[in-house]
């Protein structure tokens, strides 16, 4: 009966937000404008920091990371919502199910784990200046970036395994506008206890311990900070990690209000609208938070519009 089910299993489709079908065209503009924005506001830093070598930092190259990841966090889900919206047709393959559920969790795992190693660049940078170009050289940098990745990309594997191998027997149809694990859950005919403790003790370890030691690097820089004796200088000094801070609270924030939930609360149609808040809050405003008061970036901002108008001029 099992190996019959699974073969039967093609694909799904995905309900979206059939529930409101008078507002696809409006949900269509609203999410194509979320997007579109998403991807100028971390191309245009990406780019920026590619080519202006003073910013390539340790804070910069991160940065720079950190919008790669808010670029393809919201592309594993996005387009295909705009599709679904726009054509109505909602199916997707099983392994463009199980692609879709991956990318989802080790981009957010790799973004965890790449604040993680922010948190501890402003430690270093604020507890131990005169070593700070020792302790976060480029080869220490790479090496962070790469965990990040590296980590964040094999965390999901044995979920995604265990997952495929569930029976999808009854209904096919996901109650979600992407392949999330908890719908697919629903959908199994067969005992998913023992993937949902493993989910569990998964999913908890590698947010925790990324929130553990952000907190951990954060009490001793705001400790650090409170020893600078001049108020200029204790402001100068939690400037440099104002940013990263609003980021950290913005995305544990996000995930707090979408997993840590009452049970009692819990409602499906709330989720996914709790889910793109998940999605797009971080990738909307990580730009911003960043970039809005930070005259390094806008003076090489600056110098990269006069070099393309210099450029369009000659042409």
């Amino acid at each position: 009966m099992t190996s019959e089910s699974k073969e039967n299993v093609s694909g799904f489709v995905i309900q979206g937000f059939s529930d409101t079908p008078e507002l696809h065209i409006s949900l269509f503009v609203l999410f194509l404008g979320i997007y579109l924005i998403i991807l100028l506001g971390n191309l245009i830093i990406f780019l920026v920091i590619s080519c202006n070598p003073h910013l390539h930092t340790p804070m910069y190259i991160f940065l720079q990371n950190l919008s790669l990841i808010d670029i393809s966090f919201p592309s594993d889900i996005l387009p295909n919502l705009l599709h679904i919206l726009l054509t109505q047709q909602n199916n997707i393959s099983f392994l463009g199910c199980m692609t879709q559920m991956y990318l989802f969790v080790a981009l957010a795992a790799s973004e965890y784990l790449l604040l993680t190693a922010m948190a501890y660049d402003r430690y270093v940078a604020i507890c131990d200046p005169l070593h700070y170009i020792a302790r976060m050289s480029r080869k220490h940098c790479a090496g962070l970036i790469t965990a990040a990745f590296t980590v964040g990309f094999g965390d999901p594997v044995g979920i995604v395994a265990l997952i495929s191998k569930l029976s999808y027997c009854a209904s096919h149809l996901i109650n979600h506008f992407f392949c999330d694990i908890s719908p697919l859950l629903q959908l199994s005919c067969s005992s998913t206890f023992s993937v949902e403790l493993f989910i569990y003790i998964d999913g908890t370890l590698l947010p925790f311990n990324s929130f553990l030691l952000t907190l951990i690097s954060y009490i001793f820089i705001i400790s650090a900070i409170l020893k600078i004796q001049s108020s200029e200088g204790r402001q100068k000094a939690f400037s440099t990690c104002a940013s990263h801070l609003t980021c950290v609270i913005t995305l544990y924030g996000a995930a707090l209000s979408l997993y840590m939930r009452p049970p009692r609360s819990y409602s499906l149609k709330r989720d996914k609208y709790f889910s793109l808040l998940y999605i797009v809050l971080g990738p909307v405003l990580n730009p911003l938070i960043y970039t809005l008061k930070n005259r390094e970036f806008h003076s090489s901002l600056n110098k990269m519009k006069h070099r393309c108008f210099s450029f369009f001029i000659f042409v």
